[in-house]
């Protein structure tokens, strides 16, 4: 039976001396939160322990974003994490997480760039979340999509340089029939602003594509501009290649391709891995 914690102190009242696996949520969980919970059960094995949070963090939403309109779906979420053998939910208030001034980590040059760029104060939110969940979890193993792919660098950029003792586990992005990348957010699209948003792992695909008969990362962001330029619904933020570290793309070699693109009032984010003259 899952554990429901409200608050920190109830939380550490159920955590068992197992090994632990934890999958931070904002809620509105889907099939892809469920691969995740599943992945965490295969990291800790059926005597160890997995924690999912549910927490809407304001501290990662700026003004004017959606933070009052992300769905809240409590009591489907519970009824999911049940289903796939969470031990515990961790369920606390703002209240409980920002009782006070609060001391937030500074994400470096990553917070400036791609959704940094075009969210500023995002991932100090995001970070600052997830170093406090990491501390009261106490997990062995913490695990993320990749769909959000500069999210999770950015988390094991944190847990490198601040030495947490844990293990970030990234998790290969769960789609629709048709591509799209599962996302909390689909339910803000409309029918037909659904039915344009397979353009984008389109648009993804078709530049992992050319980069297998050796284009360069010129010629791959070109072949990805042209697909999404054929949907009038679809408005890029950004299209950038780079390296698994989100740095400069590489002349060859492993590579990642990222971008956000806006449907109406709907923002949506995917990314796809390849190497550059290589296989995906």
């Amino acid at each position: 039976m899952t554990a429901l914690a409200p608050d920190p102190r109830v939380l550490a009242d159920n955590l068992a001396q197992v090994p632990r696996a934890v999958v931070m949520t904002m809620g509105a969980l889907h099939e892809g939160h469920a691969r995740l919970l599943d992945a965490a059960r295969e990291s800790v094995g059926p005597s160890g322990q997995v924690v999912a949070t549910i927490f809407v963090n304001p501290l990662q939403f700026g003004e004017g974003e959606d933070f009052d309109r992300y769905p809240r779906t409590f009591e489907a979420d519970l009824a999911l994490c049940e289903a796939r053998g969470v031990d515990v939910v961790f369920a606390p208030s703002v209240e409980h997480m920002y009782a006070d001034d609060h001391v937030t980590i500074d994400p470096g040059p990553i917070a400036h760039i791609l959704e940094g760029a075009q969210r500023p104060g995002h991932f100090t939110g995001v970070l600052t979340i997830v170093a406090k969940f990491l501390h009261l979890t106490k997990a062995d193993f913490a695990l993320f999509g990749e769909k959000d792919y500069q999210q999770l660098t950015a988390i094991r950029m944190m847990v490198r340089a601040l030495d947490f003792p844990v293990e970030v586990v990234g998790v290969p992005t769960v789609r629709e029939g048709d591509g799209l990348a599962m996302s909390s957010r689909n339910r803000y699209l409309s029918d037909a602003e659904r039915a344009a948003a397979v353009v984008v792992p389109r648009a993804l695909g078709a530049g992992a594509a050319v980069a297998l008969t050796g284009a360069d990362a010129n010629e791959v962001l070109q072949v990805t501009r042209d697909v999404l330029a054929q949907e009038p619904l679809a408005s890029p933020d950004y299209i950038s290649l780079t390296d698994l570290n989100l740095g400069p793309a590489p002349t060859s070699g492993s590579a990642r391709l990222l971008t956000a693109v806006r449907f109406g009032k709907t923002r949506l984010l995917d990314n796809v891995g390849f190497v550059l003259g290589g296989s995906a």
